[in-house]
């Protein structure tokens, strides 16, 4: 049975879990483990891959808890993102018995009636200032950038779905990552 924690509530056990304290490490996992999972499922749909990512991820929470910033992510941002790049990287290396089943229609399978990653984020206190921020770019780069970092769809597939190269789409995304990035520290 997963707890319900506020925002603060997580932040704050983030906070302890990063001083050691294995409880407040406890109710971290127990609020977000199904949610995380639900991430590494959809992006690498194998259940035992996604657990084994599952499982790397609470050890990189639990040893960089004390680095969390509630001032720049929201918990639940910034545990998402360490799933993701976990379980794009367990993609990438190859490690992954690649399925012939769409992202779309794995999230059938997942019974996970929480917020989806990209509703979690969307009700984020930083959600504003990042919207404005992806509405300043322009519509290419803007929705590659969603595609690949809320979605968990790869540099590689998102370059087949444009038809460019690969070379381009990274381009495109590292170039518009740099615009964020000044957006949001302006």
């Amino acid at each position: 049975m997963s707890a319900i924690l506020t925002r603060d509530e997580l932040a704050q056990a983030l906070g302890r879990a990063g001083e050691g304290d294995r409880a407040a490490f406890r109710r971290v996992y127990e609020a977000t483990s199904a949610k995380l999972l639900g991430v590494t499922l959809r992006i690498l749909a194998d259940r035992q891959l996604a657990e084994d990512v599952l499982q790397d991820t609470y050890l990189t929470v639990w040893r960089k808890a004390g680095s969390f910033d509630a001032t720049r992510a929201s918990p639940i941002t910034w545990l998402v993102t360490i799933a993701r790049n976990r379980a794009i990287d367990r993609l990438r290396s190859g490690a992954a018995m690649r399925k012939s089943t769409p992202i779309d229609e794995t999230v059938t399978v997942i019974a996970d009636d929480a917020p989806s990653p990209a509703q979690a984020l969307e009700t984020g206190d930083d959600v504003r200032r990042l919207n404005d921020c992806l509405g300043q770019l322009d519509d290419r780069t803007g929705g590659a950038i969603r595609t690949a970092f809320i979605e968990g769809v790869t540099y590689d597939a998102l370059a087949v779905r444009e038809n460019v190269p690969l070379g381009t789409m990274k381009s495109w995304i590292r170039r518009g990552l740099m615009r964020l990035r000044m957006c949001l520290e302006s």
